[in-house]
């Protein structure tokens, strides 16, 4: 499958890495040959060795000085307690103007882990689902000039106008876990993503009206042996092994790592491409394609992202574009 077209996209992990460091790893993968980047938008990490949660809008505006042809996106965005659709059309609205249309808002239901602290009910995924189609609406109305005032559904808007406003608005991508919001990112969004290469989610995100990309992520660790990328792979990114229904369930870091106390190393080989090389990536990536993907993010695990960078340079990329 790897004549197939692919593009292959670069996946900065704000949970693992602090703001300084991912600007770094934007103009790292854009002198690798990257094409686009996406940033993970948490309150909280996953696990406390992971270590940091940066504000990822800010972090995206530093990311618009210091790259000339990255895209950029929120990968993703969530609407529930911590970001009213205003805040998220005013902020990607002026993440547009800086990047030059190279930015796309990926938004989706959220976790438990980044709203709990707000101390407000944690909805259920059908009324979550309800709460982003309406924030989508929301989002559309506003950067669509004139004042805006919304009285129904799960947001109020009063009287509101956005002053700065990019000349095209930039892209809604859904994010999807199941039929539901594949369905949601074919009716309200522009594209959708997804963290498996589930065939099913793109046949439903296409029969809804889905026209724009299908999007993959994809969990890797490059190290020098398979031990040791599975190792790193365990201590960065333990909530790789975690059962996917309690990953928009469970509250804080340390329930995560509750969750995989008594679960072997090897178990996170079963979300994560522990490799020395590039051979496993490729079939990973293969995989995406062949379930009907057009975009893979590749999320290097750990603190080695010039390894990604040599073998993306060297192989992934010219792979690819032959």
């Amino acid at each position: 499958m790897s004549e197939a077209a692919i593009r292959l996209g670069w996946w900065l992990s704000s949970e693992e890495h602090g703001p300084r460091d991912l600007v770094a790893h934007a103009m790292l993968a854009e002198g690798a040959g990257f094409g686009t980047a996406m940033i993970s938008d948490h309150l909280q990490p996953w696990a406390t060795a992971q270590g940091h949660a940066g504000h990822a809008w800010t972090t995206i505006g530093a990311i618009a000085v210091v790259t000339d042809r990255l895209e950029v996106g929120t990968g993703v965005t969530a609407m529930v307690h911590r970001a009213h659709p205003i805040t998220v059309a005013h902020a990607a609205a002026t993440a547009a103007i800086l990047l030059e249309d190279r930015f796309f808002l990926g938004v989706g239901t959220g976790e438990r882990l980044n709203e709990q602290p707000y101390g407000a009910r944690w909805p259920r995924p059908g009324e979550r689902r309800r709460r982003l189609a309406d924030a989508i609406d929301v989002v559309r109305r506003i950067w669509s000039g004139g004042t805006v005032n919304v009285d129904r559904g799960s947001w109020k808007v009063e009287r509101y106008r956005l002053y700065e406003r990019p000349a095209t608005p930039p892209p809604i991508h859904v994010a999807a876990s199941g039929r539901r919001t594949a369905q949601l990112a074919g009716t309200a969004g522009d594209g959708m993503i997804a963290v498996a290469p589930d065939p099913t989610l793109v046949d439903v995100f296409h029969a809804a009206g889905g026209r724009g990309p299908t999007i993959g992520q994809l969990h890797i660790c490059l190290a020098d042996t398979s031990d040791r990328a599975e190792e790193v792979a365990w201590h960065h990114w333990p909530n790789g092994a975690v059962a996917p229904a309690l990953l928009s369930e469970l509250a804080e870091p340390t329930e995560f790592e509750a969750a995989t106390q008594h679960l072997a190393r090897e178990a996170i080989t079963s979300t994560v491409v522990c490799a020395t090389g590039p051979a496993p990536v490729i079939r990973a990536i293969d995989r995406f394609v062949a379930a009907g993907y057009d975009t893979v993010y590749l999320h290097q695990i750990g603190p080695d992202q010039q390894r990604l960078a040599d073998v993306a340079a060297s192989e992934l990329l010219p792979h690819y574009r032959s």
